[in-house]
């Protein structure tokens, strides 16, 4: 099985005017992610943020749940924080999973609009359960990522669809859906 890591991206992002822009960081991506990510078995959720005091309010965060009041208060909180990295860009995030794996990881990305490197979530599960290469599964914020920047991905995740014509998730929600597709027990086969 190839060790699974998941990264948000901040910049460069779409905003509704497909004006590029760097996001905020929220607090509920942070919180939310970080305990999917742990439920899932991630090795690392990366919050890939360029500027310096997004990922210095994001530290203070984390460490209030990591060591703080927050730790002995809240301590499934500490743990969903242990395998979660800041990191400045993807260049960084890639060099840690180099590092960690011995190889550079499959980078695979979400999004709404559908692009000729398309993949099916059977075809990614069985890439994840067969193969051994590192997967770095990246998710945007605000409109998405950039066209040129999404160019340079080795896979792009079908888009999550619902049951109505609206198709606008929020991050926490897409990414929670995707590690279930890709991750979670196979329950369609009990």
């Amino acid at each position: 099985m190839a060790p699974v890591y998941i990264g948000l991206i901040h910049y460069p992002i779409y905003n509704k005017h497909m004006e590029v822009i760097t996001t905020a960081l929220t607090n509920y991506d942070l919180h939310d992610i970080a305990r999917t990510a742990r439920t899932y078995d991630v090795r690392t959720y990366f919050i890939i943020h360029p500027v310096k005091s997004q990922r210095d309010m994001a530290a203070l965060i984390m460490n209030h749940w990591k060591t703080g009041l927050g730790s002995t208060y809240n301590p499934n909180r500490r743990e969903a924080f242990e395998e979660t990295a800041l990191v400045s860009d993807l260049d960084e995030a890639v060099s840690r999973i180099t590092g960690d794996c011995g190889e550079k990881p499959l980078i695979v990305t979400t999004d709404a609009r559908v692009y000729p490197n398309t993949v099916s979530y059977p075809f990614m599960r069985r890439q994840i359960m067969e193969e051994t290469q590192p997967v770095l599964i990246l998710f945007g914020t605000g409109y998405g990522m950039t066209r040129e920047m999404m160019k340079q991905f080795d896979y792009i995740l079908e888009p999550v669809y619902g049951r109505g014509s609206y198709n606008h998730l929020c991050v926490r929600s897409a990414a929670a859906i995707i590690m279930d597709r890709l991750l979670g027990e196979a329950w369609w086969e009990k």
